[in-house]
């Protein structure tokens, strides 16, 4: 073999030990990496173990819901934090006799695909106040819904108390968004198949808050609100005796946020009860500005918090026979103020409500 050609083969088994070489580092550099990444990953599911995802609000909402249309509105916001795991609706409750209340309810639970939902009403004759401008009409004319009268619902203190008694203690959150009829009989309730507790034991054992839309400070020491007057005695059996905490929004809250004109504007929401009844209200009270979100402000408080939307003062109330409300010394309700803006807050009611309903 001539010196040339040993050369040029010296010359190619060094490059092809070279490459190996290459080869191998190359591959070191992935098993190494991928190593890495699956050490990594591996800490990163451990990490996730330790997170604890928060659990949705256990609700009850009762309403009085005929009168004003914001209580439908509140009923989307609750619906919208169920679709988005935030809520859990145990049940629907109307404190409200007017024959409108129950189908309502049924309307909007059925439209957001939770037919299902425990419906309640008080049996009493009376609150009984009508849906003056008739947007509840309708919608029971036009959407479907399973409950037709409010004969076919269950007795409102029997229902709470069944609800109450099945829940992991200090875990409910009700929702008061009418008069205080239905909460004034649980606490005077005795004891049933369903619990060996009277109803203020009850109340003790299950209930996390009570949020209500009630009251009025608009003068700074007292005030007249309607959820409060309409059934007076009531509304003072609970602001005294009521044993959770109680977070307040005053009408002075719900007064300022106006919001539902951007759902009736909304081509992309067709048959919509929520969507109709906005717009038929709206009309009737010739209002292009929007209307108040009392109701809605409670739902948002008892889903998400106070913070970021309130602030808040700690205060006291009693009721007056007349209904009126006044400032008393002590410090157990929390009374929300504002934080944001009441246009910040109306943007984030105003895009709940025109949250759709979500296949199951």
């Amino acid at each position: 073999m001539q010196i040339p050609e040993v050369k040029m083969l010296y010359k190619l088994l060094s490059l092809s030990l070279l490459e190996e070489k290459n080869r191998k580092q190359s591959l070191l550099k992935t098993l190494t990496s991928m190593r890495s990444i699956v050490a990594f990953s591996f800490v990163i599911i451990m990490c996730a173990s330790f997170i604890k995802t928060p659990n949705p609000v256990n609700i009850i909402f009762d309403t009085d819901i005929a009168p004003d249309y914001d209580d439908v509105g509140a009923m989307a916001l609750l619906h919208a934090f169920a679709d988005n795991g935030e809520a859990n609706i145990l049940a629907t409750i109307s404190s409200n006799a007017f024959k409108t209340t129950v189908p309502t309810l049924s309307v909007l639970n059925t439209y957001f695909n939770r037919p299902s939902v425990p419906v309640g009403i008080t049996k009493k004759d009376l609150p009984n106040k009508e849906c003056s401008q008739h947007w509840a009409e309708a919608i029971i004319e036009k959407y479907p819904h399973s409950l037709q009268s409010n004969g076919e619902a269950i007795d409102a203190v029997t229902l709470y108390r069944k609800i109450l008694a099945s829940q992991p203690d200090k875990s409910v959150t009700i929702i008061t968004v009418g008069f205080f009829t239905n909460l004034a009989a649980l606490l005077d309730s005795k004891a049933d198949k369903y619990s060996s507790l009277n109803g203020k034991e009850l109340v003790i054992k299950k209930v996390k808050q009570l949020v209500s839309m009630a009251a009025s400070l608009r003068n700074g020491t007292s005030g007249y609100e309607f959820n409060v007057t309409t059934d007076a005695a009531s509304s003072k059996k609970v602001f005294d005796e009521w044993p959770s905490p109680i977070i307040i929004s005053g009408f002075e809250i719900g007064e300022k946020i106006l919001t539902g004109i951007p759902i009736t504007k909304n081509e992309g929401i067709q048959n919509s009860p929520v969507k109709d009844a906005f717009t038929i209200a709206l009309a009737k009270d010739n209002n292009t500005t929007g209307r108040n979100s009392w109701d809605e402000t409670a739902v948002l408080v008892a889903v998400r918090g106070i913070k970021p939307y309130f602030g808040y003062r700690k205060l006291n109330f009693t009721i007056l026979p007349d209904g009126k409300d006044s400032i008393i010394p002590g410090n157990r309700i929390t009374y929300l103020t504002f934080k944001q803006t009441p246009l910040q807050i109306a943007k984030v009611i105003d895009s709940m409500m025109m949250h759709q309903p979500v296949k199951r």
